[in-house]
């Protein structure tokens, strides 16, 4: 290990892989993105890295930034690696490293983000990015329009000069720059959320309104919240990630592994220019409402047909999942007879052929992407990628057999004890709601769905609440697999009670 070379702007011409060929010291910022994870780095910061290689976009660097305490760990890395990271893109049939150097600095982490506010006022920012999980957008689970009433938000609208949400940030120096006489940014969320650009404006508008409601004006009428879709799987990191970049003679903390795969479809709407992320590969478009659908219903709502099943059989990783004969079938059903249908195709590419896209990256076996990261919220996951697709199912009449068996194996598994009877640690903001009902819902399966802040009424729905309650006491009784053969041979719901 003294042999690695640690990462930083220094050891960049002793590395042996694909490095930043631009001078760092000449970039400058115009974008903040809030919410460092894996995903942003191996996706958004990509793109611009790409631009800076071919000389171009060199006043567009990021600036990271985060709200949490938990972000300043992160900050900790980076900073101590010049904000450098190295991406290890696992194909199938390869393995390939490059280093990128899009970020330059990191904001400090301090209660009331001033040093946050501070950087988004000024004008050399024309952007600000995000992606800080799909709930955290403080939406309301059943009327999905702004929940006022969090404690977070309340606290925002008391003391709007010290925000605890990076929406209260926003607020703060878009109110800083009106004050200036200096023009909005446009902001931009990275996040799995359909019409996630609508989204944040219905947020950072509703939350300025309680203080300002001139500036919410201002902000609704001048400043862009364009619609994106964001694809790319990149695991979190732990130590086999980093033994990967030491097996390139690397020292990185903050390493990123990802699948040779990145999808960016995004509007065209900047009120305050962009850079040219189309000559790398993204797209521009005026309708990616379907991008989203597609993507979200047949990638994200699929991570949850496979995540809830693998985790109550004990299997660790996604790509073990697809491995598994009776979860891969089940997926496959589920895909192709309920969510497809409901998917309109894109240019180049059908539901049908997504889903054989969707099949292959799963399966990719270097991708070590676990069943508890993609399980994890599930009362943000299923209301927001699996529920619009049961009522779509059942507005036409079509079944909702297969969509109803996922949910099953999600309230089976927030039970937090798996088939093999080991724990399965709390891994949802909900959690210690979630297990008491799900243990009660084991002997009467619809108090499940009785939580209307997750289904509204869809327990009212007899074909999705008759196959849910059916499911869910087959699986009680003789275990997931039996459950997934069941569905899989097309017995389904009406012998699903059957021994």
């Amino acid at each position: 290990m003294d042999q690695l070379i640690s990462l930083s702007n220094a050891t960049l011409g002793q590395l042996a892989i694909e490095r930043p060929r631009y001078d760092r010291s000449r970039l400058t910022p115009g974008i903040v993105h809030i919410g460092v994870g894996n995903f942003h780095r191996a996706h958004q910061a990509w793109y611009l890295h790409r631009l800076m290689q071919a000389g171009q976009a060199l006043d567009w660097a990021i600036i990271g930034a985060g709200v949490r305490p938990y972000d300043a760990a992160m900050r900790d890395k980076l900073l101590a690696q010049n904000c450098l990271t190295t991406l290890i893109e696992l194909d199938p049939d390869n393995v390939s490293a490059e280093v990128i150097g899009s970020m330059i600095d990191y904001l400090p982490i301090v209660e009331g983000n001033r040093p946050l506010i501070a950087q988004m006022a000024d004008p050399a920012i024309r952007i600000v990015a995000m992606t800080v999980t799909e709930s955290g957008y403080y939406i309301d689970p059943v009327t999905k329009g702004f929940d006022a009433s969090h404690p977070d938000l309340v606290h925002d609208a008391a003391q709007p000069d010290r925000p605890r949400t990076a929406f209260g940030a926003i607020v703060a120096a878009l109110r800083v720059r009106r004050a200036a006489g200096h023009g909005p940014f446009t902001c931009l969320s990275c996040d799995n959320l359909q019409g996630n650009g609508d989204i944040l404006r219905q947020t950072v508008v509703s939350l300025a309104r309680l203080t300002d409601p001139a500036l919410a004006d201002w902000i609704d009428t001048h400043a862009s919240f364009p619609n994106s879709m964001v694809d790319c799987i990149a695991p979190a990191t732990g130590p086999k990630e980093l033994a990967l970049a030491a097996q390139f003679g690397i020292r990185d903390a903050a390493v990123v592994t990802h699948e040779a795969f990145r999808q960016w479809v995004i509007e065209d709407e900047f009120c305050a220019g962009r850079p040219n992320w189309d000559a790398v590969g993204a797209t521009f478009s005026d309708d990616v409402h379907a991008y989203e659908t597609m993507k979200i219903r047949i990638l994200n709502a699929g991570h949850q047909v496979l995540a809830n099943a693998g985790e109550n059989l004990g299997i660790e990783t996604i790509s073990g999942c697809m491995a598994h004969p009776g979860i891969a079938a089940f997926f496959g059903k589920v895909q192709r007879e309920e969510i497809a249908p409901t998917v309109a195709p894109v240019p180049g590419k059908t539901p049908a052929s997504y889903v054989n896209l969707i099949e292959t990256r799963f399966a990719n076996p270097r991708i070590v992407d676990t069943t508890r990261r993609v399980a994890f919220d599930g009362s943000a996951r299923h209301p927001g990628f699996v529920l619009p697709i049961v009522r779509d199912q059942l507005a036409a009449g079509r079944s909702v057999e297969g969509l109803a068996l996922v949910e099953a194996l999600w309230a089976r598994m927030c039970a937090g004890v798996r088939e093999d009877g080991t724990e399965i640690a709390p891994n949802d903001p909900l959690w210690d709601a979630l297990v008491p009902v799900a243990s009660a819902a084991r002997t009467d399966p619809a108090l499940w769905l009785g939580q209307t802040g997750l289904y509204g009424d869809l327990k009212q729905s007899e074909p999705f609440a008759d196959a849910f309650c059916a499911w869910l006491a087959l699986i009680w009784d003789k275990g997931c697999e039996a459950a997934l053969r069941r569905y899989i041979t097309g017995k389904e719901r009406h012998t699903a009670t059957a021994s």
